[in-house]
């Protein structure tokens, strides 16, 4: 459990936090929300230990493991994917490195009454315990389980990290902390870099994983799959919802609702005292009342609005020129990089007015393929665009392309023609570039305004056809609801590729999934899809060899006489019964504590029960019988597993 206590957060004078408190209980799942720069990063990097808090402080157990992935990190070259994987364990090879050093201890002592001794005994059992938690006896198979979750083929285990983009070294990156499976994960963006594949997966990790989750992410859905409680930070405060994304967002509604109707009614009552003040000042005989209303107006406490970001995009797409009905032809295309095939014999045709989105693993060939649409690369076989088609692309890299050295003004200004060049501030305004903005170098951008400003291209011409490349990377999530209802609105085509699955959905009729080189079309939505694809994966889970393996040595064993052992099955018995009685009493306790930390989660009610003082030394003395009990178990069910 994290212990966030009146924290202050400064810088350049000015309050990032204002006396913050809140607590992280075990297997918490939060979302952190608030607009940019209200310091979501800078919450995780205060937990990860990396910074430090103005005032306040941020407390934990000794021994609690922190697994933190930052949006950016400098990667270590040198070794295999799998070599780089592998040093998740170096916690394992310092825990076997102790055991060895006890083992030779317990074997030459023979103060076996000794506290000395006795402490070694529960060290040892605390080290195989932790051995056990953190997969020591089958590290190499999880290994592959979390490389292969994350997208890596068996072939790409023996590679070098170095050969590997960014995107996929912070995959690695992610692989390592799930390995170490510290107490609690702190992951910044996750899914920026995974496919829709992968970030499915890693959602079922989550949900499964033992440990406290906190993270951050533009994705909606991932955000409302995986977190049951939300964060919001704005205005220096904190405001906790029990609830995941969707849900705050109603909740957060309804309580700035509740704020301005509070705020309303307080300055209603402001403008009556001091018309009061002004009235009774200057009477001698009222000059006392007066004062005590100028008192009273010191000591009132301003009900303050939250500052919420509803600045957001406002556009639509220019209507699309006229064009055939048959937009796109593909007819057995392909595309070979030096001795590495990507994928052969595409077919399709897209007619007019059609959405369509690519979709699979990264590296399957979707950019690929549109940039043989684009014809910004070679390929075999055919493809063929319709009659005037117009075609407007938007490459992923598209906002790193911008030329850094331009203004956002010049970068829309030296494109737009005709009637749009007259319209370039109110076209830019409609994109959040307003006022000086619009006079900024683009190397001076954030990732969201470089992708707003990439989009804001697509808008000088009439195109018939958008080809659009993971258009809402860099994007918050109220910008890719505007781009989408921009695309629904839209009367031309669109292919579309994107790993955001709440951007798709209603969006697309048809998919088309890039998979071991070849390309299957899909009737239907995203959603469809992932259904599809969970059931594919659950077959491939049930139609292992090892099963097969399993039922024979099953066969096998039954048909041998095994004798039994009375004094034996009787200490059996009293074990099971011991571990049940025990895992009741760690039920009760745990049940203890979870309403006083309820209670401590709640602003409202932290002081009170911190106050409290009988109240908080039942809970710490609970903690302290809950940590013995569990011992008490562990010894129990290692005693059970030897016997058997």
């Amino acid at each position: 459990m994290i212990s966030v206590n009146s924290v202050t957060v400064s810088f350049g004078g000015s309050d990032l936090f204002d006396n913050v408190s809140f607590l992280v209980n075990p297997k918490d799942r939060i979302g952190l929300a608030g607009k940019n720069g209200a310091g979501k990063s800078t919450m995780l990097k205060l937990l990860a230990g990396l910074q430090n808090p103005t005032k306040g402080e941020i407390s934990k157990p000794n021994d609690y493991k922190i697994g933190y992935l930052p949006q950016d990190m400098i990667h270590q070259h040198g070794r295999t994917v799998y070599e780089e994987t592998a040093t998740a364990f170096e916690e394992i090879q310092q825990l076997e490195a102790r055991l060895e050093v006890i083992n030779n201890q317990l074997s030459t002592r023979t103060d076996y009454e000794s506290d000395a001794y006795m402490d070694l005994i529960t060290e040892l059992t605390d080290l195989n315990t932790r051995l056990d938690y953190i997969g020591a006896g089958n590290r190499e198979e999880e290994i592959e389980k979390i490389l292969k979750g994350l997208g890596f083929e068996r072939s790409d285990f023996n590679r070098q990290t170095a050969e590997f983009s960014g995107g996929w070294r912070m995959r690695i990156e992610l692989g390592k902390i799930l390995l170490r499976k510290p107490d609690i994960l702190l992951l910044d963006e996750p899914t920026n870099h995974l496919d829709i594949e992968s970030i499915q997966w890693l959602e079922e990790t989550i949900d499964v994983y033992a440990g406290a989750v906190m993270l951050i992410s533009h994705d909606k859905q991932f955000l409302d799959t995986v977190t049951s409680r939300t964060i919001e930070i704005s205005n220096q405060k904190i405001y906790d919802y029990k609830t995941n994304y969707s849900r705050y967002l109603i909740l957060r509604q309804e309580r700035k609702e509740q704020q301005e109707s509070v705020a309303k009614n307080q300055q209603k009552v402001i403008v009556q005292t001091e018309a009061l003040i002004d009235k009774y000042r200057a009477k001698a005989s009222k000059a006392a009342f007066a004062q005590s209303l100028i008192k009273k107006l010191d000591r009132m406490e301003i009900v303050e609005v939250d500052d919420s970001d509803s600045a957001t995009m406002n556009f639509r797409f220019p209507p699309p020129a006229l064009c055939g009905k048959i937009v796109l032809t593909v007819e057995h295309a392909g595309k070979v990089y030096g001795t590495k095939r990507i994928f052969k014999d595409a077919n399709f045709i897209l007619t007019k007015g059609e959405k369509i989105a690519l979709v699979g693993r990264n590296g399957e060939g979707k950019s690929t393929i549109m940039k043989m649409i684009a014809k910004q690369t070679d390929y075999e076989g055919t493809i063929q665009i319709g009659h005037n088609v117009k075609m407007g692309y938007f490459a992923q890299d598209q906002a790193e392309k911008l030329d850094q050295n331009k203004t956002v003004f010049e970068t829309i200004d030296e494109l737009a023609v005709g009637d749009v060049r007259k319209n370039v501030r109110s076209l830019l305004g409609s994109f959040l570039f307003g006022g000086d903005d619009i006079d900024k170098k683009v190397r001076v951008l954030s990732g969201g305004e470089r992708g707003r400003l990439a989009l804001c291209k697509l808008l000088l011409e009439p195109y018939n056809l958008l080809i659009l490349d993971e258009p809402t990377n860099h994007l918050d999530i109220r910008s890719k609801e505007v781009l989408k209802r921009a695309l629904l609105a839209y009367e031309g085509t669109a292919i579309i590729v994107s790993h955001d699955r709440d951007f798709l959905t209603d969006l697309t009729e048809k998919m088309y999934e890039f998979r071991h080189g070849k390309i299957v079309e899909h009737l239907g939505g995203i959603t469809e899809f992932m259904e599809k694809l969970k059931m594919a994966r659950l077959n491939e889970m049930n139609t292992k060899t090892p099963f097969v393996k399993e039922k024979s040595e099953v066969k096998e064993e039954k048909t041998k006489v095994i004798p039994v052992n009375i004094e034996l099955e009787k200490e059996l018995k009293q074990l099971k019964n011991q571990i049940t009685k025990s895992e009741k009493e760690i039920e009760r306790l745990e049940n203890e504590i979870k309403i006083i930390d309820v209670k401590l989660s709640e602003t409202a009610q932290y002081q009170t029960v911190m106050n409290d003082k009988e109240v908080f030394a039942k809970y710490e003395q609970n903690k302290k019988l809950l940590d013995a009990e569990m011992q008490i178990w562990s010894d129990l069910e290692l005693r059970l597993e030897q016997l058997k």
